[in-house]
């Protein structure tokens, strides 16, 4: 009889934690983001002047020279479908080893075209983020040197002054949050809508 009493007892707090952590606390953390933090929550989307909707926290692949380059992206369409077969895109982190000759080579080959897409650099360092992927896979950001790094390309290419440029550049850049955790980092697709006129 104590065992079954036990039993219940049991069986009521499972069913009380349950609750109160899989639907309450959920319920209360969602209604707060979306009252305190509607934009984040709502996955950070901006209307474009061309009438397409862009979350700013998803990297985009750009290599053309009137655009600003990101992190390298990692992203698949080629591992899962939905029920009616279309294909699901994913992102995640390449897995690759600072160790391996294989991400070794494969840094080599991009500092190489970074550079070659530079020439008004010389054989400054290529910043990092540049030639490497995030640990996302879809990183949007690069530091504001990575930034700085494309200026002269960008007002080769685009028409615009350097100064231009780095306006740009300033508009898309978020700060340290509280002015100390984290550091400065660069949208690349804020700044190549921005350069497109989309935003």
């Amino acid at each position: 009889m104590k065992s079954m009493a036990n039993w219940v007892r049991a069986l009521g707090l499972f069913v009380l934690a349950s609750a109160a952590c899989g639907i309450v606390y959920t319920a209360a953390v969602t209604l707060v983001a979306q009252v305190v933090f509607p934009y984040q929550a709502n996955g950070s989307f901006v209307e474009g002047t061309d009438g397409n909707r862009y979350s700013m926290l998803v990297g985009q692949t750009y290599r053309d020279d009137a655009h600003m380059w990101g992190r390298v992206q990692n992203y698949n369409a080629e591992t899962f479908t939905d029920e009616d077969g279309s294909v699901l895109l994913w992102a995640g982190p390449t897995n690759e080893s600072p160790a391996a000759f294989e991400f070794g080579d494969a840094v080599a080959q991009r500092v190489e075209k970074v550079r070659a897409a530079h020439p008004e650099q010389g054989d400054a360092p290529v910043p990092s983020d540049l030639v490497t992927c995030s640990g996302s896979g879809f990183d949007p950001h690069i530091s504001p040197a990575a930034a700085e790094y494309q200026v002269e390309r960008l007002a080769r290419t685009t028409g615009r002054s350097q100064d231009e440029i780095r306006a740009i550049i300033v508009q898309c850049t978020q700060q340290p949050q509280f002015g100390v955790l984290g550091d400065a980092a660069v949208n690349v697709l804020a700044v190549n809508l921005m350069l497109d006129g989309v935003l």
